[in-house]
């Protein structure tokens, strides 16, 4: 609860995966993937309860043994290829059975998000007076330099800009979603179709904790995080044990 509000955390959890197979119960760091995120969650001062929406028993298995609540198993037609992580988000909070002031999605593939950066980011909705807010980090290339090239190889810049800068300090500063939380009024949210609105705050969080993991190569770059810790004891790497 945060400031007399309560908080619902959902992590949605599928078993499908085109771009990694069975990614969510890949073994990271001694346990699965999944368990990060239901870790994190539980360690955050100001969510309620944690919620798992899953198809896979597998996967439901997995995170009542960690720690979640599976009060509902979700239907095929929402797990497929097809189906958005929205659709996902009205099934629980028409299944839930208790009314929560606030809701929290949490995806099990950004291991390295904190507890700590969970509640910043309630926090932050907050005490801005907004609806929503989801997590950005800062871009690692800025897409002022970035261009799309034409079949005659011509380049043609993604974002136009007049007057565009030649130093990279001088570049403004761009951010991106980073898919680790997104936060929103319930009541707000059943009626939009998205997190992200013209009302939706961000709230920034560090390159180092911002992993997504969508590919193999996603999955081997967390593994090394985590081995450079184990063996050096790395600041880099430490920052996702924030909980």
């Amino acid at each position: 609860m945060i400031d007399g509000h309560t908080v619902l955390a959902l992590i949605t959890a599928r078993g499908g995966s085109k771009g990694l197979p069975r990614k969510n119960i890949r073994i990271l760091g001694g346990k699965p993937l999944l368990a990060w995120t239901v870790e994190a969650a539980r360690h955050s001062r100001y969510i309620d309860r944690i919620i798992l929406s899953s198809d896979d028993q597998e996967i439901i298995r997995i995170g009542l043994q960690y720690g979640c609540e599976c009060p509902f198993i979700r239907p095929a037609e929402l797990a497929s290829d097809n189906a958005s992580t929205m659709d996902a988000v009205h099934h629980a909070l028409g299944n839930i059975g208790n009314h929560y002031e606030y809701i929290v999605l949490l995806q099990p593939t950004s291991p390295f998000r904190s507890a700590e950066d969970i509640d910043n980011c309630l926090e932050h909705c907050l005490s801005l007076n907004a609806p929503a807010c989801v997590s950005v980090t800062k871009c690692e290339k800025n897409p002022c330099w970035m261009y799309s090239v034409t079949e005659d190889g011509r380049m043609e810049p993604v974002i136009p800009i007049a007057n565009r800068p030649q130093r990279r300090q001088e570049l403004p500063k761009i951010f991106v979603l980073n898919g680790a939380i997104y936060v929103a009024q319930s009541e707000w949210l059943s009626q939009k179709d998205s997190f992200v609105q013209d009302e939706t705050v961000a709230c920034v969080m560090p390159q180092e904790r911002s992993l997504d993991i969508d590919t193999l190569q996603d999955f081997q770059r967390a593994q090394f995080l985590i081995e450079k810790e184990n063996h050096h004891g790395s600041d880099t790497a430490k920052v996702h044990r924030l909980y």
